[in-house]
């Protein structure tokens, strides 16, 4: 058999009584336990979080078994951090002698797979009987070192968006020690725009695109496109959403009032409940779906918005105004005539649907978009901004045209960081040629 193989595993620690569906890596001398303990004890961190953990140390035993028991850990990971940004293939001879054949990554790749070994390893570090196993231990900062590292750690609680609850009582303490083997400096890019959905198409998208095997408008995927031009949801978003998260707006008539809910921590509907995560676990056979792994279907992510009320909640602010009617119409017509409910015995309370009544899924949309975008003549791709998540950028790019300051435009985009919103503030190339022109044809004419 391979000598490591990733499997799904359900896991139960003494301490508790609940069952976790876990990733874990089985070897040739058996499950390795510790990592699962430690993602156990990360349980509140996404799948894809622990699909990477797992895929990093994945790397790491083929490394060790590679090239056989390491007789010096710091030096091994040394090289093994060395092979996972190089490569390990030699191209003279278009062969790898050890058999790994990995590729070169790029900067930002390899300092993720170090970040999670690293992570794993000081907590081995910390449990009891382990305290000369840190492969990766921190060593004395020269003075150089020290100030990057307080420029860094100052940075980084300047962005904490709770960082009077940061966990360095004695924050000079920190800054004095860094890794043996460090990360690589990452090529520093400022992206010049984002592809974005080209707006001489949206009408066409709507009228043309969505369509039913009938020949009729497929309300849902037309109403979910709406919130993501625009509403400016991501699409994991929109799958949260439940029916009665879209009602009236009380004070704008004619206009809805969309509310995009935590997965888990969210209000629930019913005031029996504590959160949305109870909610579906008490009166559904759903969980949140943020809780399902990559790999299941229902699973739709929760990249950390910014939540603007304590019930656990942002609304939607529709750009242009004037589809947020647009948006009430389209969304009424698909709850009267397309909407399938969910049976009796299968309850849930998602607002879109597929032909069964069960809850649609992130990728049935993708390829409904796919097919939507072809049917108007456009190829779907991301660097034509013509996928799903080219609608997003769309608003972001409308939100600056429109004048809105940086802040506007985060709380606009439900962004935690002001400083994520400024892909779609900054000036183009383009548009600092045109303006260049503009001031030299201004000084020609004087």
């Amino acid at each position: 058999m391979a000598y490591v193989l990733k499997i799904l595993v359900n896991y139960k620690s003494q301490q508790s009584r609940f069952v976790k569906k876990l990733p874990a890596l089985l070897t040739d001398h058996g499950l390795l336990i510790s990592h699962l303990r430690y993602l156990a004890e990360n349980d509140m961190r996404s799948s894809a979080w622990k699909e990477r953990s797992t895929f990093a140390l994945k790397l790491l035993v083929k490394y060790m078994h590679a090239y056989g028991p390491p007789r010096n850990a710091r030096k091994m990971f040394r090289d093994f951090s060395e092979a996972v940004l190089v490569g390990t293939i030699d191209y003279k001879s278009m062969d790898d002698p050890k058999g790994l054949f990995w590729s070169p990554r790029a900067i930002s790749d390899a300092n993720n797979i170090l970040n999670h070994i690293n992570l794993y390893t000081d907590f081995i570090a910390r449990q009891d009987g382990y305290e000369v196993s840190n492969i990766n231990p921190f060593r004395r900062a020269s003075s150089y070192e020290e100030r990057l590292n307080w420029c860094a750690y100052l940075n980084k609680k300047k962005s904490l968006f709770l960082n009077h609850l940061s966990p360095y009582s004695r924050p000079y303490e920190k800054p004095q020690f860094v890794r043996e083997v460090t990360l690589r400096k990452d090529l520093l890019v400022q992206q010049n725009d984002v592809p974005r959905f080209p707006e001489k198409y949206l009408s066409e998208l709507y009228k043309r695109g969505f369509k039913l095997k009938s020949g009729e408008l497929d309300y849902k995927s037309i109403a979910i496109t709406m919130l993501l031009n625009a509403g400016g949801l991501r699409k994991s978003e929109v799958f949260h959403l439940y029916t009665s998260d879209i009602t009236l707006h009380p004070n704008r008539p004619g206009e809805p009032l969309v509310r995009v809910y935590h997965p888990e921590f969210g209000g629930s509907p019913d005031s029996n409940y504590r959160n949305r995560a109870e909610y579906l676990l008490a009166t559904s056979s759903y969980k949140p779906r943020n809780r399902y792994l990559p790999s299941e279907k229902l699973r739709s992510g929760w990249k950390g918005a910014l939540l603007t009320d304590r019930r656990g909640f942002f609304e939607v602010i529709f750009n242009p105004p004037h589809m947020a009617q647009e948006f009430l119409k389209v969304w009424a017509l698909y709850l009267k005539y397309q909407r399938v409910d969910p049976s009796s015995k299968n309850f849930h309370p998602f607002a879109f649907t597929n032909s069964k009544g069960n809850p649609e899924t992130i990728s049935r949309f993708q390829l409904i978009h796919k097919q939507a975008v072809e049917r108007i003549g456009l190829t779907a791709h991301k660097s034509q901004g013509t996928t799903e998540h080219g609608h997003r950028h769309a608003y972001g790019y409308r939100c600056r045209k429109a004048g809105l300051s940086q802040v506007e435009v985060q709380k606009a985009m439900h962004h935690r960081s002001p400083n994520s919103c400024l892909v779609y503030i900054q000036p183009t190339v383009d548009e600092l040629r045109a303006e260049l022109t503009k001031v030299e044809l201004g000084n020609e004419s004087d």
